[in-house]
């Protein structure tokens, strides 16, 4: 176990598939909850799961059961938990939720989890697209998450806002505007410099998340296949970064904070006219709307096209420490939580996609639009922005470049504190220092 990467991301920081797993789950060697031996399961999420519903279902099916659920406020701020914990051998619940971005470093030390193997996964894992349960395996063939979600990315537009600029509103007449299945970063950036001149208002909310999406349309990111850094010296990188850094120096950027947008009421009082929407992003969004008392009035769509081409950003897996005392139980439960039936369920709460195949051509063929965002026909439009989707490399350090490396140069750019060049050499620097040279 390698303690000295815990220690920098401390430093850091600061139903018959179901029954097979059931049968499966004498592995653990503790002893079955039931009525007469009750059972505590701890759980910990982050963002927005849409699991509160589920967790009573599941103690109402399983006499003996109590869940105890944590919710973390964001991806980041549970990474920092779960690394501070596992640096001091304890602490983690029994079901702990790892973040897409941060799988890389769990991978690191994935001998401090439960090989799901021993409780079911191989009778299980034809329920979710290939990739993804691929992902959630280590390099020694060891399945240590099973996944709840993935993030192809659509584009989220104010078809208010677009009106008011001249733009089309409706959501097939978006997508041909920025390209359709030839839509590019260049037509984004050259839709947004007319929407400012319109308008004088910002196109996109921050660099930060456009910039996350352009990376994660490479084919090697952060890292190489082979888990090389891939920054310093990568001149398509650089020449994405000088493209953004160009858009926000023309003032396309609302210069927002992520994750806060001013408590929501940048979605309501047209701080900006578009938004990067990986899938989990919509239940993000109608978190903002509700918190700014805003609602479907407020404009907001979706469209089936993406600047570049079909992309994934994020997703989860539900992963069971070695330090739990109810493996068994938890992987069970793990095992429920993110079984077909209920990814349906919990796609309806969180405004996520799911990452079985049954419950995506479920909710597809469902229709069930979606009221908040103008009823797209959110199933249809999320499983085409999946097609063609090639989940990339993360390595180690992934998210820690994501948001500190990157995250401070681009507040550069959205600031007007620097140039391309210096916001650039600021990433690079930070680089070195918390990456290279830990």
């Amino acid at each position: 176990m390698e303690f000295s990467r815990l220690r920098k991301f401390t430093a850091l920081a600061g139903v018959a598939s179901l029954a097979l797993v059931a049968a499966g789950c004498s592995g653990g060697g503790d002893k079955a909850a039931s009525a007469d031996n009750p059972v505590t399961l701890t759980v910990t999420t982050f963002g927005t799961f849409g699991y509160d519903d589920l967790y009573a279902e599941y103690e109402k099916q399983n006499p003996g059961v109590t869940i105890e659920a944590t919710n973390i406020d964001r991806g980041s701020n549970a990474r920092t938990d779960a690394f501070t914990k596992l640096a001091a051998g304890s602490g983690l619940s029994d079901v702990t939720a790892i973040e897409e971005g941060w799988l890389g470093s769990i991978m690191e030390v994935s001998d401090q989890f439960v090989d799901l193997k021993e409780h079911g996964a191989e009778d299980i894992k034809g329920n979710w697209v290939d990739w993804k349960f691929k992902q959630g395996t280590d390099p020694d063939g060891r399945v240590i998450g099973y996944g709840t979600d993935i993030g192809p990315q659509a584009l989220c537009f104010n078809g208010k806002l677009f009106e008011a600029a001249g733009l089309p509103s409706d959501r097939e007449k978006v997508a041909e505007l920025f390209g359709g299945k030839d839509a590019s970063w260049d037509t984004y950036f050259k839709l947004g410099r007319q929407y400012k001149d319109a308008t004088g208002k910002a196109w996109y909310d921050q660099s930060g998340f456009v910039w996350n999406s352009m990376v994660n349309q490479m084919d090697e990111g952060y890292y190489t296949k082979d888990g090389k850094l891939n920054v310093e010296g990568n001149k398509e990188m650089r020449a994405k970064f000088d493209m953004l850094a160009a858009g926000t120096a023309d003032g396309l950027s609302s210069n927002q904070t992520q994750f806060d947008w001013g408590n929501g009421k940048a979605f309501v009082d047209g701080s900006f006219a578009t938004h990067v929407c990986p899938a989990w992003m919509l239940g993000t969004i109608k978190g903002q709307l509700e918190s700014a008392g805003g609602g479907a009035a407020s404009g907001w769509d979706v469209a089936d096209v993406f600047p570049g081409g079909a992309s994934n950003w994020g997703g989860a897996f539900l992963s069971v420490p070695k330090s739990s005392k109810h493996p068994a139980e938890a992987a069970k439960l793990a095992a429920w939580l993110t079984a077909p039936e209920q990814q349906i369920k919990q796609s309806a709460a969180a405004n996520n996609f799911p990452s079985t195949l049954e419950a995506q051509a479920k909710i597809v063929e469902a229709a069930k639009p979606n009221e908040l965002f103008n009823n797209a026909p959110y199933g249809a439009i999320f499983e085409s922005r999946a097609e063609g989707v090639i989940a990339q490399f993360k390595g180690p350090d992934d998210s820690v470049i994501q948001e500190n490396v990157f995250g401070p140069a681009l507040k550069m750019l959205d600031s007007g504190k620097g140039t391309a060049d210096e916001a650039w050499n600021e990433a690079v620097k930070l680089l070195n220092d918390l990456v290279v040279n830990n």
